[in-house]
Protein backbone atom coordinates (compact mmCIF):
# COMPACT_ATOMS: atom_id res chain seq x y z
CA UNK A 1 0.00 0.00 0.00
CA UNK A 2 1.03 3.35 -1.18
CA UNK A 3 1.86 5.55 1.99
CA UNK A 4 -0.68 8.36 0.38
CA UNK A 5 -3.22 4.97 1.25
CA UNK A 6 -2.59 5.36 4.98
CA UNK A 7 -4.74 8.05 6.15
CA UNK A 8 -7.59 6.40 4.11
CA UNK A 9 -7.06 2.80 6.09
CA UNK A 10 -6.64 4.92 9.43
CA UNK A 11 -9.98 5.92 9.36
CA UNK A 12 -11.42 2.31 8.06
CA UNK A 13 -9.62 1.24 11.13
CA UNK A 14 -11.14 3.77 13.22
CA UNK A 15 -14.76 3.28 11.98
CA UNK A 16 -14.13 -0.77 12.32
CA UNK A 17 -13.54 -0.11 16.09
CA UNK A 18 -16.48 2.21 16.85
CA UNK A 19 -18.40 -0.18 14.83
CA UNK A 20 -16.83 -3.07 16.69
CA UNK A 21 -17.75 -1.28 19.77
CA UNK A 22 -21.27 -0.51 19.62
CA UNK A 23 -21.78 -4.36 19.00
CA UNK A 24 -19.82 -5.49 21.96
CA UNK A 25 -21.89 -3.34 23.92
CA UNK A 26 -25.01 -4.71 22.43
CA UNK A 27 -24.12 -7.97 23.03
CA UNK A 28 -23.50 -7.71 26.61
CA UNK A 29 -26.55 -5.89 27.12
CA UNK A 30 -28.41 -8.91 25.39
CA UNK A 31 -26.55 -11.23 27.89
CA UNK A 32 -24.09 -12.30 25.52
CA UNK A 33 -20.65 -12.59 27.16
CA UNK A 34 -18.59 -14.80 24.42
CA UNK A 35 -19.54 -12.78 21.30
CA UNK A 36 -19.23 -9.22 23.55
CA UNK A 37 -15.75 -10.61 24.22
CA UNK A 38 -14.93 -11.11 20.74
CA UNK A 39 -16.25 -7.88 19.48
CA UNK A 40 -14.51 -6.18 22.46
CA UNK A 41 -11.05 -8.06 21.29
CA UNK A 42 -11.28 -7.15 17.65
CA UNK A 43 -12.62 -3.46 18.31
CA UNK A 44 -8.79 -3.42 20.21
CA UNK A 45 -7.23 -4.94 17.23
CA UNK A 46 -8.24 -2.66 15.27
CA UNK A 47 -7.57 0.16 17.34
CA UNK A 48 -3.83 -1.53 17.68
CA UNK A 49 -3.39 -1.72 13.88
CA UNK A 50 -4.70 1.97 13.66
CA UNK A 51 -2.10 3.01 15.77
CA UNK A 52 0.78 1.66 14.41
CA UNK A 53 -0.15 2.72 11.05
CA UNK A 54 -1.22 6.00 12.38
CA UNK A 55 2.46 6.02 14.23
CA UNK A 56 4.36 4.73 10.90
CA UNK A 57 2.13 7.29 8.58
CA UNK A 58 3.28 10.49 10.31
CA UNK A 59 7.08 9.34 11.12
CA UNK A 60 7.70 9.16 7.49
CA UNK A 61 5.43 12.35 6.40
CA UNK A 62 5.01 14.58 9.28
CA UNK A 63 2.41 16.84 10.54
CA UNK A 64 -0.47 17.44 8.06
CA UNK A 65 -1.97 20.78 8.39
CA UNK A 66 -5.71 21.51 8.24
CA UNK A 67 -6.49 24.05 4.74
CA UNK A 68 -9.79 25.06 5.91
CA UNK A 69 -10.73 28.78 6.49
CA UNK A 70 -13.08 30.50 8.93
CA UNK A 71 -15.59 29.21 11.10
CA UNK A 72 -14.91 25.32 10.29
CA UNK A 73 -11.15 25.76 11.49
CA UNK A 74 -12.70 26.75 14.90
CA UNK A 75 -14.65 23.02 14.69
CA UNK A 76 -11.57 21.38 13.39
CA UNK A 77 -9.24 22.70 16.16
CA UNK A 78 -11.90 21.62 18.89
CA UNK A 79 -12.86 18.09 17.51
CA UNK A 80 -8.97 17.64 17.20
CA UNK A 81 -8.11 18.80 20.52
CA UNK A 82 -10.64 16.50 22.61
CA UNK A 83 -9.96 13.66 20.32
CA UNK A 84 -6.32 14.17 21.19
CA UNK A 85 -6.19 14.44 24.86
CA UNK A 86 -9.04 11.35 24.79
CA UNK A 87 -6.60 9.41 22.93
CA UNK A 88 -3.92 9.93 24.94
CA UNK A 89 -6.02 9.00 27.81
CA UNK A 90 -7.93 5.55 26.86
CA UNK A 91 -4.92 3.32 26.74
CA UNK A 92 -4.68 3.00 30.58
CA UNK A 93 -8.57 2.81 30.64
CA UNK A 94 -8.71 0.18 27.80
CA UNK A 95 -5.82 -1.68 29.74
CA UNK A 96 -7.56 -1.85 33.10
CA UNK A 97 -10.82 -2.81 31.66
CA UNK A 98 -9.61 -5.78 30.06
CA UNK A 99 -7.30 -6.78 33.20
CA UNK A 100 -10.44 -6.75 35.37
CA UNK A 101 -12.41 -8.69 32.55
CA UNK A 102 -9.55 -11.18 31.95
CA UNK A 103 -9.62 -11.62 35.70
CA UNK A 104 -13.00 -12.22 36.17
CA UNK A 105 -13.58 -8.94 38.42
CA UNK A 106 -16.85 -8.09 36.04
CA UNK A 107 -18.52 -5.75 38.80
CA UNK A 108 -14.97 -3.76 38.54
CA UNK A 109 -14.80 -4.05 34.88
CA UNK A 110 -18.90 -2.48 34.68
CA UNK A 111 -17.65 0.01 36.35
CA UNK A 112 -14.45 1.51 34.48
CA UNK A 113 -16.02 0.60 31.15
CA UNK A 114 -18.42 2.86 31.71
CA UNK A 115 -16.13 5.57 31.63
CA UNK A 116 -13.74 3.27 28.57
CA UNK A 117 -16.87 2.71 26.16
CA UNK A 118 -17.91 5.86 25.66
CA UNK A 119 -14.60 7.37 25.55
CA UNK A 120 -13.14 4.98 23.38
CA UNK A 121 -15.99 5.29 20.68
CA UNK A 122 -15.65 8.85 20.79
CA UNK A 123 -11.96 8.55 20.19
CA UNK A 124 -12.75 6.22 17.04
CA UNK A 125 -16.08 8.18 15.67
CA UNK A 126 -13.93 11.32 16.23
CA UNK A 127 -11.11 9.97 14.09
CA UNK A 128 -13.21 9.64 11.30
CA UNK A 129 -14.10 12.73 11.40
CA UNK A 130 -10.86 14.25 11.70
CA UNK A 131 -9.88 12.39 8.95
CA UNK A 132 -12.93 13.04 6.47
CA UNK A 133 -12.09 16.74 7.50
CA UNK A 134 -8.22 17.15 7.14
CA UNK A 135 -8.37 15.23 3.98
CA UNK A 136 -12.10 15.29 2.43
CA UNK A 137 -13.31 18.74 2.99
Amino acid sequence: MPLSGLPTLNASLNAASAILLVIGWMLIRSGRREAHLAAMLCALLCSTFFLGSYLYYHARVGSVRFQGRGAIRAVYFSILLTHTLLAAAILPLIARTLFLAVRGRYEDHRRWARWTFPSWLYVSATGVIVYWMLYRL
